[in-house]
């Protein structure tokens, strides 16, 4: 890792972020196409994209049910790069691991680092199969946690998620949830039904999990049900239900304050900020191009709280600022649907994946029908310039001489 790394990344632990200029547009710094291009699977596509919590390395997952995991280079070869149509990738994944099945869902372990072979780990929900914890150093399975349904036969989370103290995986199922213990693998868990008295409650699939970011002991989840529950962590008790998601629910997020609550479902072009002081209705939506397709479509919030980044099937990245839920401005990431972003936890980066299915039947006379544009089925890692305004902030080596505003939506 370059010096200005472990500076700025010293920094983020004292919630130091740069302020971006939004207005300026970011350039692609890393580009990543031929990996994901199999001619056994012409039709393969990216799914999702995030960053590692210690900013090292980012994880993709894809259609083929295969984890690519990329590391940052230094910051001297930080550079803007030259896409050519011969689609050659910036450089080649770190390590490439296979599930089994179709990838439902993964997440970092939250005090993952690099230099610590002992957390540097991360978990996989994968169709008809247990919750995997991998070894991010080695790309090896270190254990599984397994979930059995009354049959006693395995059944497949939909949704994982580690707690912030990082002791316990939270898996979503149908009507329920499973808690485990993250340093006793196998079969033991504890069983919560999200569903009282057959009625009240909330019903569905459990496809997305998020803890509040202020260790306040809240939760929220998301359902296929197109509602989404507060929950204590502690007991899981319900709190309360929101409504108003017009389809399945499949990505929830807090604030950095713990204050409001962002949700974007499937076939849905809204994602809605609530305020968890005061839930009758949510406060503003913020438009993306998903009104017509089921995918998951992650968005993400910069460290600093003040704004919001997600895609959509337009190939746009749209940013907006929280404060006021307006648009502030938006780019051109893909040719493809923008199905993941991710900003970096301490860097001015952000990460995209992109692709979507599709269902080509080949041609022997036409066998041009199966490729893909370099900026179809890709990864691209975007570099956005310092506000002006932080210049006078701003060291030679990239650091921060004071801390950046935070962004309060008080």
């Amino acid at each position: 890792m370059g010096e200005e790394e472990e500076e700025l990344q010293s920094n983020s632990n004292e919630h130091f972020f740069p302020s971006l200029a939004l207005d300026v547009p970011p350039h692609r710094t890393y580009h990543f196409h031929r990996q994901f291009t199999n001619p056994s699977n012409p039709n393969n596509f990216l799914k999702a994209v995030k960053w590692s919590p210690d900013g090292s390395c980012f994880l993709t997952t894809s259609d083929d049910n295969t984890l690519r995991l990329f590391s940052l280079p230094g910051s001297e070869s930080d550079v803007p790069v030259d896409v050519s149509d011969d689609g050659n990738d910036s450089y080649a994944a770190n390590l490439v691991m296979n599930e089994g099945e179709s990838i439902h869902d993964f997440c970092w372990y939250p005090y993952m680092s690099a230099s610590d072979p002992v957390t540097n780990v991360f978990a996989t929900t994968t169709r008809d199969h247990p919750i995997h914890l991998w070894d991010a150093t080695s790309g090896e399975l270190r254990c599984t946690y397994r979930a059995y349904d009354a049959m006693d036969e395995i059944t497949a989370a939909f949704s994982v998620a580690f707690n912030p103290a990082g002791t316990k995986i939270f898996a979503g199922y149908n009507k329920c949830i499973r808690m485990f213990d993250l340093h006793r693998p196998g079969r033991d868990f504890e069983l919560y039904s999200t569903v009282k008295d057959k009625k009240e409650g909330q019903t569905g699939v459990i496809s997305s999990i998020a803890f509040s970011p202020t260790h306040n002991g809240m939760l929220a989840l998301g359902s296929y049900s197109q509602t989404t529950a507060i929950y204590r962590e502690d007991n899981m008790e319900l709190l309360y239900v929101l409504h108003g998601q017009e389809g399945g629910v499949t990505h929830v997020q807090f604030s950095r304050d713990g204050n409001y609550l962002y949700t974007g479902g499937r076939k849905d072009p809204y994602i809605m900020c609530w305020d968890l002081r005061n839930t009758v209705d949510c406060i503003y939506k913020l438009y993306r191009a998903s009104e017509n397709t089921n995918q998951r479509i992650l968005f993400d919030i910069d460290p600093s709280g003040q704004h919001l980044g997600t895609g959509g099937q337009d190939g746009f990245v749209h940013l907006y600022d929280l404060q006021t839920g307006q648009w502030v401005s938006g780019f051109q990431a893909a040719l493809d649907t923008v199905n993941g972003f991710s900003f970096h936890p301490f860097l001015p980066h952000a990460v995209t994946s992109s692709g979507h299915r599709r269902f080509v039947i080949p041609d022997d006379d036409d066998k041009e029908d199966l490729s893909l544009n370099v900026n179809e089925n890709c990864v691209s890692v975007w570099s956005f310039c310092y506000n002006s305004t932080m210049e006078n902030d701003v060291k030679d080596d990239g650091s921060l001489n004071n801390q950046p505003e935070s962004g309060n939506l008080d």
